[in-house]
């Protein structure tokens, strides 16, 4: 290995953060880097695409993780090794609950562990969980811009098109046993990298938190017709930029309020 530099998102050591945005879509980081002063590109290799620019006069990464668990905890270990301790993934998902509708924020107070990356990190009693901090820093963000939001629990899988087709699955049966579960237990939403970004947190002693922008919910659309799709997640990132906006000025946010 190239010890001048992170071995898959190719950053050099020289590079420190306490702050990171974590896409999952590489195309997604020019978009949420244009939202920091000074932006710059930094590395670019495989899935991982990596600009740093400033918020309030801190130094914040913003870092592709591409799809699912596995590179988007390869993503948060080599941030974490350059002092990053603070991330926030910025991402999309299906609605799975009722009041959840296209278009709306999502973000994730917990995340049910349907990966498997999570499992190489933590026994799988120990839950997916948010930090609070973050967590409150999110919601006031989604207020103040006038958002409509909400705040729960969201289902990470390893598997679209278990999901999508649970039907053409060998193990269908118990794909859809356990859909209908998560859903009678009010899950708001389904992705397919916060468990796992949850986990590499807690193993390693950072924080995180995520916040989705809903493209559609298969769940309306079953029951009410509900159409609606919506594919620009500019709430997202700016419910993102402005949070950690919101932690860097005001130490009500620090650890210490956990």
């Amino acid at each position: 290995m190239n010890e001048e530099k992170m071995f898959h998102i190719d950053l050099p050591t020289r590079v420190h953060a306490k702050y990171a945005i974590l896409p999952g879509d590489p195309g997604r980081v020019p978009k949420i880097a244009a939202c920091l002063d000074g932006a710059k590109l930094l590395a670019s290799n495989r899935e991982f695409c990596t600009w740093a620019g400033k918020i309030e006069g801190e130094t914040v990464l913003v870092t592709s993780t591409g799809i699912g668990g596995p590179s988007a905890a390869i993503a948060v270990e080599e941030l974490i090794k350059l002092g990053v301790d603070t991330l926030i993934r910025v991402g999309t998902c299906g609605g799975m609950n009722d009041k959840v509708r296209a278009g709306d924020v999502v973000i994730a107070t917990g995340a049910i562990r349907m990966e498997g990356t999570s499992r190489e990190y933590l026994p799988i009693e120990f839950p997916a969980v948010a930090d609070f901090g973050l967590v409150r820093a999110l919601a006031q963000s989604a207020e103040e811009l006038g958002y409509r939001y909400h705040t729960g629990v969201v289902q990470s899988k390893d598997s679209f098109y278990g999901q999508h087709a649970p039907a053409s699955m060998p193990n269908g049966e118990e794909l859809l046993r356990k859909w209908n579960a998560w859903i009678a237990a009010g899950c708001l939403a389904s992705e397919m990298e916060a468990a796992a970004i949850y986990a590499v947190a807690a193993a390693r002693g950072v924080r995180a938190a995520a916040v989705l922008h809903v493209i559609w919910n298969q769940m309306r659309r079953d029951q009410f017709g509900d159409k609606e799709e919506s594919y620009d997640v500019d709430r997202a990132i700016q419910t993102a930029v402005a949070a950690i906006g919101h932690i860097i000025k005001n130490t009500s946010y620090s650890r210490e309020s956990n």
